[in-house]
C-alpha cells in the first residue's frame, strides 16, 4: 500500500510490476517525503524491522527496482541510503550468511590511490582489517558494513561492525553540495575484527554483482523522473508553446526507453541471465538520459525552480553527484571490449 499522495514510478506502463511485498516499504516512502536529504528517518525505520530486506534476482526484481525508483523520485538521498542496504542483504544471502536483526548496512568496495585496506589473520585465526578505505557512505550512521580488503590471495570482502573501537570515520572531508547529508569520506581501520564473506575474488565474480549495479541505475532513473515532474508541472501552469511541448515529448521518450531497459534487465535478472555487459548497457543508457534531463529541465524552466524550489534544487545537485558512480567513457570502453570479444549482436 502506497502512502497517500505518493506517485509510483512505473518501469513499463504496458506491464506494471507487482507491488513490493516488504513490510516497511510504505513507511520508508513516507520517511523519504519528510527526510529533506537526511538519512536518519529512513535508518530509524530500518532499525525497527528485523526481517531481511527483499533481494533482487529472486523474483519480482522489477517491483523492487520500481520501488527504488519511486523512492528516488521523492528524495535521492533516501535512495542513496537504502540501495547499499539492499545490496548488502543480497550479498549476505548469496553467501549463505544470516541477517542481523535491526541492522543497517553499507557496502564499501571502492579503491583510491595511496589508500590501502588489508586483511590478515592473527595468531588465533581471526581476520583483522588495517588501513584506510575511501568512499564509505554514512559510515558514522550505520551499524555494519561489507568492506573489500586486500589479502595475500587477492581482494576479498568482509563483514564488520562499524561500532568497533578500531573504526575511525574521517570527519570534515565531505564538502559536496549534492547528497550533502550522505557523507562518503574515508574510514581508517585498526585491528578491526572481520568476518570473511566468500572466497577471494567472489565479490566481483558472483552472479549478483551485475544485478546490484543495475539497481543503482534504477535510483538514477527515479531522480530523472523527479526532474521530469518539475518540467511537466511548469508546462501545466501556462499554455505551452512548441518548444515546451518538444521538451515534454523528448523527456517522455527518453524516460520511456530507460524504464523499458530496466524492466527488461529485471526479467533477465530473475531468469539468472543478467551479465556485466547487460549492466553496462543499461547503466550507460540511464546515465545518458539523466544527463540530458539535467541539461534540458533548466533550459526549459529557467532559473525559477533552481532558486525557488528547495526539493528541485536539491534533486539536481544530488543526481549530479550520484551519477558519478557511472564512469562515462571508461564504462563504454569496458562494454566495447565485451562486445568485441562476443562478436557483436548486430
Amino acid at each position: 500500500m502506497l502512502p497517500e499522495g505518493v506517485q509510483t514510478v512505473v518501469l513499463n506502463p504496458a506491464a506494471p510490476a507487482d507491488p513490493l511485498d516488504w513490510e516497511p516499504a510504505g513507511q520508508l516512502l513516507t520517511a523519504a517525503e519528510h527526510c529533506q536529504g537526511h538519512p536518519e528517518p529512513l535508518l530509524r525505520v530500518l532499525s525497527a524491522h528485523p526481517g531481511i530486506p527483499p533481494v533482487p534476482g529472486t523474483g519480482n526484481t522489477a517491483g523492487l527496482w520500481q520501488w527504488l525508483a519511486t523512492l528516488a523520485a521523492i528524495d535521492l538521498a533516501a535512495a542513496r541510503t537504502l540501495e547499499p542496504h539492499l545490496d548488502a542483504a543480497a550479498i549476505l544471502r548469496q553467501a549463505g550468511h544470516e541477517w542481523a536483526a535491526g541492522s543497517t548496512w553499507g557496502v564499501y568496495a571502492a579503491e583510491a590511490p595511496h589508500q590501502l585496506l588489508t586483511a590478515e589473520q592473527d595468531g588465533e585465526g581471526t581476520w583483522q582489517l588495517n588501513g584506510t578505505k575511501p568512499w564509505c557512505s554514512l559510515a558514522g550512521n550505520l551499524s555494519r558494513a561489507i568492506v573489500s580488503a586486500h589479502t595475500a590471495q587477492g581482494r576479498r570482502i568482509f563483514a564488520v561492525q562499524l561500532s568497533d573501537a578500531g573504526v575511525e570515520v574521517q570527519q570534515g572531508t565531505w564538502h559536496s553540495r549534492g547528497l550533502a547529508h550522505i557523507p562518503s569520506g574515508s574510514v581508517h581501520f585498526t585491528a578491526v575484527p572481520a568476518q570473511p564473506i566468500g572466497a577471494a575474488g567472489w565479490y566481483l565474480d558472483r552472479p549478483g554483482f551485475a544485478v546490484g549495479a543495475v539497481g543503482v541505475a534504477a535510483c538514477w532513473f527515479g531522480g530523472a523522473v523527479g526532474l521530469y515532474r518539475t518540467l511537466f508541472a511548469s508546462a501545466q501552469r501556462r499554455e505551452p508553446d512548441q518548444l515546451a511541448l518538444s521538451w515534454l515529448g523528448e523527456g517522455h521518450r527518453l524516460l520511456h526507453g530507460a524504464g523499458l531497459a530496466l524492466a527488461n534487465a529485471a526479467g533477465r535478472a530473475d531468469a539468472q541471465r543478467l551479465d556485466w555487459a547487460d549492466a553496462l548497457t543499461v547503466r550507460g543508457h540511464v546515465a545518458a538520459v539523466c544527463q540530458r534531463l539535467l541539461a534540458m529541465v533548466p533550459e526549459a524552466t529557467g532559473p525559477g525552480p533552481l532558486v525557488g524550489d528547495d526539493a528541485h534544487a536539491r534533486r539536481v545537485a544530488d543526481l549530479g553527484i550520484y551519477l558519478r558512480q557511472h564512469h562515462g567513457a571508461r564504462d563504454d570502453a569496458a562494454l566495447g571490449g565485451k562486445v568485441l570479444q562476443a562478436g557483436g549482436p548486430w
